[in-house]
């Protein structure tokens, strides 16, 4: 299993994603504008690894920060990191958490301040790995035996701290002795599922075809898949859930053509906060995403671009949402709250 995230002496060691899969190569990050860097430029992603990165991120904050000015630099070091990415709601649940276990040492020396937000780093880290595997078991049985699943961009040990959540529930559906093979949308523009979810898939020896996102309807309508399964970047308190842009669209054809549509994810997605989707910011990214490919434009130089990073997918399109605490369904109101209890 790829190792995305590591806590190395004093460093966070991260595998970079933007040279996937042609260059497998890591990145060390010394202080934590390196890791807030890597974070908006994509070097890690997927809302479970930010997540991770992040509570890193504020553990060599704290080690960077001077004595006298401990309480104003570690305020800087969580705002930097918050100002990342907006949509995926473990960043910012990682840094809550880290502030709660800061605010709790406040008038400990600080050299045990700074070796306890070490430790919770590494500990966020941890929990996640086992958290994957919990969803994946809890997401094997929903899996159909001999059928083929289909998943959109990347949910797996890259978009985590290891194992994944979507990739997690299809590895651990193969782990329980399931025949099944995967459909891997390509993912434009960042070709997450292209460069990423096929890298993972065939690292692990699971059979993986590689269509374009264009052709998910006609696979759906011709009845070669047997489920969807895709991860999330937050989920609202009525179960509408944001993923990345283009998951909308294969949610509808899903549920046009009898599909059960799959969404699986760490209680730390949800953000019961928010009563609907509607409220989820959606981030903007760069036109050069849209215009050009490694570096080649595919469009006119002046090309007007809309780049939404997510889009949101209205409950009412969504099977079943697999948690590490169980799996919720209709009515999510009730379901989600039960879960967090």
């Amino acid at each position: 299993m790829v190792e995305t995230i590591q806590w190395v002496d004093n460093t966070v060691v991260m595998i970079d994603q933007t040279r996937l899969p042609l260059e497998e190569s890591f990145v060390t990050c010394r202080t934590y504008r390196e890791v807030a860097a890597a974070i908006r430029d994509m070097v890690i992603r997927g809302a479970p690894a930010i997540g991770v990165a992040a509570a890193m991120g504020v553990a060599l904050g704290a080690l960077e920060a001077r004595d006298g000015d401990f309480d104003a630099e570690m305020e800087t070091v969580c705002d930097t990191l918050a100002r990342t990415r907006p949509t995926a709601v473990n960043l910012f649940w990682a840094i809550d958490r880290m502030k709660r276990v800061y605010g709790g040492m406040r008038g400990r020396p600080l050299a045990e301040i700074r070796r306890r937000l070490v430790e919770e780093a590494v500990q966020v880290r941890e929990e996640d790995i086992a958290i994957c595997r919990a969803i994946g078991r809890n997401g094997a049985a929903l899996v159909p035996d001999r059928k083929t699943v289909l998943t959109h961009c990347n949910a797996g040990a890259l978009a985590t701290a290891g194992y994944g959540t979507a990739l997690g529930v299809i590895r651990a559906a193969v782990e329980a002795g399931k025949q099944v093979d995967v459909f891997a949308d390509e993912t434009r523009p960042f070709l997450q599922g292209a460069r990423l979810t096929v890298w993972e898939l065939q690292q692990d020896g699971i059979p993986t075809t590689l269509i374009t996102d264009n052709m998910a309807g006609h696979f759906l309508k011709a009845g070669r898949i047997g489920c969807v399964v895709v991860g999330a970047d937050r989920i609202a308190a009525n179960g509408d859930v944001a993923n990345k842009v283009g998951t909308y669209s294969v949610a509808v054809l899903a549920k046009e053509n009898g599909v059960p549509f799959f969404v699986a994810a760490p209680i730390s997605t949800l953000d019961l906060t928010l009563e609907s989707g509607e409220k989820i910011p959606i981030e903007q990214r760069a036109a050069a995403e849209v215009t050009h490919v490694f570096g080649n434009a595919v469009a006119p130089l002046g090309t007007r671009v809309e780049n939404p990073a997510f889009d949101v997918t209205p409950a009412r399109y969504v099977t079943a949402i697999i948690t590490e605490k169980g799996v919720a369904r209709s009515p999510y109101e009730e379901s989600l709250r039960k879960l967090m209890d």
